[in-house]
């Protein structure tokens, strides 16, 4: 791994892509909401925060508030962040990145809810994948690899073919625990927290993608070329 490489290239089949810090900038958002929760329900906001990023709004809650009704907290949650929705924005770089990557190559997995995905994705004007793998889609959430084995699946590819762009510890461990090739962009953790990723890099700028003939994609041959100068 390296955050500052002189060049690195990957070749494969399929981008897998979290959701929120690199789709979507919503780190204001999610953190404010999670701090009216926290003060809402007696936790310390500040045990809270540095773990609550690229992970299920259930699992934060069962660890911090267990005796609660973890269905009537994340209702509460998501309609704090449905209200915020207007500060959300698009992480710079985001939008070339999507519009090269054919829709049948590309997935998101997210620990949000579908319905909140799809707002925020709406919000800032990104297309909806044809796989989208939310937080009520899988068993258990990052850091568990569920999620992405099951995106590879729903696309027609192994999971070694995949290159995954995460932004939180959680999802950067998930992904590679499912075999794929993993991107890290500091949009929201610092470099030091990413170095399990293949690759560290500020943001989705830095990856420059081109894509195979139809005929490879066709047989699902290796057709992703990315490339970070």
């Amino acid at each position: 791994m390296s955050s500052q490489p002189a060049s690195w290239s990957w070749t494969g089949s399929a981008l897998l892509t979290d959701l929120d810090g690199v789709l979507v900038d919503s780190r204001s958002v999610v953190e404010t909401a999670w701090r009216w929760w926290a003060e809402r329900v007696g936790v310390d906001p500040a045990a809270l925060l540095p773990v609550s990023h690229g992970v299920r709004a259930v699992d934060t809650i069962v660890r911090f508030a267990p005796h609660l009704d973890v269905d009537v907290e994340e209702a509460a949650l998501v309609a704090v962040e449905l209200e915020l929705a207007e500060q959300l924005g698009p992480v710079p770089g985001t939008d070339a990145l999507i519009a090269a990557v054919p829709r049948e190559r590309w997935a998101v997995v997210t620990s949000g809810s579908r319905r909140l995905a799809t707002a925020r994705l709406e919000q800032v004007g990104l297309p909806r994948p044809e796989v989208l793998v939310a937080a009520e889609d899988v068993a258990a959430g990052k850091p568990d690899p569920e999620g992405y084995l099951a995106a590879a699946a729903a696309l027609g590819v192994a999971a070694g073919d995949c290159l995954v762009v995460e932004d939180a510890p959680a999802g950067v461990a998930a992904a590679g625990a499912a075999g794929c090739t993993v991107v890290a962009l500091t949009t929201t953790h610092a470099p030091g927290q990413l170095q399990a990723a293949d690759l560290i890099v500020a943001d989705p700028r830095a990856i420059l993608l081109q894509v195979g003939d139809g005929k490879l994609l066709a047989t699902h041959e290796p057709a992703l070329t990315v490339t970070v100068d």
